[in-house]
């Protein structure tokens, strides 16, 4: 086993091949098959699912809330067990909303993020309102990008408000490191969502962007209400003014992605998060600084 998971990792790993794979295939059709397919209800069905999805990754459902699961869709949003995740207590600190390997991160420069080495793209682009990115033209960010085996929910970084939430369809590129090196401004191409939040403290203001994949596009936010399908209605903007707790569940992507969190000048990145680096839900993320 360890032997055939060793190959197909090799195989997987480079690059042509990798790109080839999870990009030059009709996107859409791909994403929409395994929506369907992950959803079948039948115990053979799951459990053959459940272990080729271990020959390709290191899924670990040891901290899962449940044992068993009816689909492989179950096991994709799977919950967690009580006190799997400790979340941070200092009001000081932002916290992890997410399980992910940290990518790019750091400072906005003039109005732009890293991609990857070399690439940028403009926020403007990625939250599609000019004054909205404004507010981060010179703030920090960090990029959180979920793998397929990862726990797949996201949570409150901290006592907030949800203020707004704008929807914008696009794209399901791939958003590993080899599809971020070959395809510019790839998450201003993808479906996404932009999550504007106020904080209890200070009255700081951020912004998180979960953002779609191939065979991932659907992101589900609790706070939305009815289905909690953000593409509902198609591209719009909807306000709202909805408490959380820091560390509450705020969604989930139906399979892994990424989620980009941008805060205003004065935040700084805690000492954990550098790239490459794995983190978990309620782990430091950044400093908040004084009031506002």
């Amino acid at each position: 086993m360890k032997m055939l998971r060793a190959a197909i990792a090799s195989i997987a790993c480079h690059e042509d091949v990798n790109f080839l794979l999870t990009n030059r295939i009709p996107r859409r059709l791909a994403t929409n098959f395994i929506g369907w397919f992950s959803k079948i209800e039948n115990p053979l069905v799951c459990s053959l699912s459940i272990a080729v999805w271990r020959l390709f990754s290191d899924l670990d459902l040891s901290d899962a809330r449940e044992t068993q699961f009816r689909s492989l869709h179950d096991c994709f949003i799977r919950r967690l067990r009580e006190g799997a995740r400790p979340i941070d207590p200092d009001p000081d600190t932002l916290v992890s909303p997410c399980d992910a390997i940290v990518g790019a991160c750091g400072t906005v420069q003039d109005g732009h993020a890293l991609q990857v080495k070399g690439i940028t793209y403009p926020l403007q682009d990625l939250l599609g309102d000019d004054a909205h990115a404004s507010a981060y033209r010179d703030g920090t960010y960090v990029t959180l990008r979920l793998t397929s085996s990862m726990y797949h929910r996201f949570h409150a970084p901290h006592d907030c408000h949800v203020e707004a939430v704008t929807y914008i369809s696009g794209d399901t590129w791939n958003v590993n490191p080899i599809a971020l090196k070959r395809v510019e401004r790839l998450f201003c191409k993808n479906e996404r969502a932009a999550i504007r939040v106020r904080l209890d403290r200070a009255a700081h203001r951020l912004t998180l962007v979960p953002v779609a994949a191939i065979l991932v596009a659907s992101i589900r936010l609790n706070f939305l209400g009815g289905s909690n399908d953000v593409r509902q209605g198609g591209p719009h903007t909807t306000w709202l003014d909805a408490a959380m707790t820091k560390g509450q569940e705020m969604g989930w992507f139906q399979h892994g992605s990424t989620i980009i969190v941008f805060a205003p000048r004065g935040f700084a990145l805690a000492e954990n998060v550098q790239q490459g680096q794995s983190i978990r839900v309620g782990q430091p993320l950044m400093r908040i600084p004084g009031p506002a």
